[in-house]
């Protein structure tokens, strides 16, 4: 059976096909500057094609992406009716899209509804899929929730205490995100660890340019950082993580901002970035740190806090813990930060292995415990289009 996944940005489309008998990568690329240009990057293989395509919107990135993958010199079919299935990458489900789900005009005039909820992710997401109905006409098509993860979550943990009313109309609570990611990782290390995931209590760490943390108990999300948008938890490249919503109002009065220049403040030139004044990529600050600089190593201190004390709410939520995973960009290839994160933490039983932290073989899931630790710490690639892969191979099978 052969998968094409997609996940579609506000100027990108990101594509790979599996041929899920031997859980292969056939064919990957990325579309970007739709709207306003393009190029397209393809990989097949060890090689890899660029060509710049004018690409007004996504469903003739989508055209030019189906065009490849079957052509003589670059493809990796014979034609695009060997495609058994499409599977999207979907931010947010709302309440009502809890789990992964077979893609039917409902489903499309729903997630059209929640679009003020998920104003930057949802309108590139329907219109990849719309684009797959008008291109491959009879194939299955599944999208997958980032959110979907989270409706394991309790009440307690999502509602906001803010006049009851919001949430029973305006749906404004914590959805959470970057579910897929965490779901796999999760159960990859049940994986390797050889013991039942619904008998471990485990912290997942998703760091990147966008992070999350997430508790995971028994197999399921109990609590999440991230909130009704991706700003809230974790400070991150551009945002500023948990903030006192009054400071929302104070930049307002005092500075006569609109809520736009609010939220592009708060979403755009905050985080690392704002703090730092040097740059959002975590590679260019540690490097202005070492060489000294005070914001940058402040930038750093800020994020390691905001980390520390997830980890550490976390456990008391869970009574326990029993392994936390690092994934995602920083969390895989930084290990100066896994180091600083789990450093004073042994109280917790939280102690990893210098040496093995800083010789992380990339790619493969790899375990950083001190000897004699009472928590696990591993290092565990993550595969969001794998997960997205297997979800619609199951539900287009049916």
């Amino acid at each position: 059976m052969k998968i094409l996944v997609l996940n579609a940005g506000s100027s990108s489309l990101k594509y790979q096909l599996f041929q899920m008998e031997s859980s292969e990568v056939l064919a990957k690329g990325t579309c970007e500057r739709i709207g306003a240009g393009g190029f397209i990057t393809h990989k097949r293989g060890g090689k890899s094609y660029t060509e710049e395509v004018d690409f007004p919107n996504h469903g003739v990135a989508l055209k030019k992406v189906l065009s490849l993958l079957s052509s003589k010199e670059y493809g990796v079919i014979a034609s695009i009716a060997e495609i058994d299935a499409v599977g999207h990458r979907v931010a947010h489900g709302g309440e009502m899209l809890k789990e992964s789900s077979v893609i039917t005009e409902s489903v499309i005039k729903y997630l059209e509804t929640i679009v003020p909820i998920n104003p930057l992710h949802g309108p590139p997401a329907i219109a990849g899929i719309k684009a797959c109905f008008a291109l491959m006409p009879g194939v299955p098509q599944v999208a997958v929730f980032d959110t979907s993860f989270y409706s394991t979550v309790e009440a307690s943990k999502y509602v906001y205490a803010l006049p009851y009313e919001f949430y029973e109309n305006d749906k404004i609570r914590r959805y959470g995100f970057h579910g897929t990611s965490h779901r796999y990782v999760s159960a990859k290390l049940a994986e390797v660890l050889g013991k039942p995931i619904e008998d471990l209590k485990i912290i997942t760490c998703h760091l990147g340019n966008g992070s999350s943390i997430t508790a995971v108990q028994g197999g399921k999300a109990i609590d999440t950082s991230m909130g009704f948008t991706p700003q809230e938890g974790v400070v991150m490249g551009t945002r500023v993580g948990s903030l006192d919503p009054t400071v929302v109002t104070y930049l307002m009065k005092t500075k006569g901002y609109s809520a736009q220049e609010v939220e592009d403040i708060l979403n755009k030139k905050s985080g690392l970035l704002g703090v730092s004044g040097i740059s959002n990529d975590l590679r260019n600050v540690v490097d202005e740190a070492n060489k000294g600089n005070k914001r940058a190593r402040l930038a750093i201190d800020v994020l390691i806090t905001s980390i520390k004390r997830l980890i550490g709410a976390y456990t008391a939520e869970m009574n326990g813990l029993d392994a936390i995973v690092f994934t995602a960009g920083i969390g895989e290839n930084q290990y100066n930060i896994r180091e600083m994160v789990c450093g004073n933490m042994s109280y917790l039983g939280i102690e990893i292995d210098t040496e093995k932290n800083a010789s992380f073989t990339r790619g493969i899931p790899f375990d950083i415990t001190k000897e004699g630790a009472k928590v696990s710490t591993w290092i565990i690639p993550t595969d969001e289009e794998y997960m997205i892969a297997i979800d619609t191979q199951r539900l287009a099978s049916k």
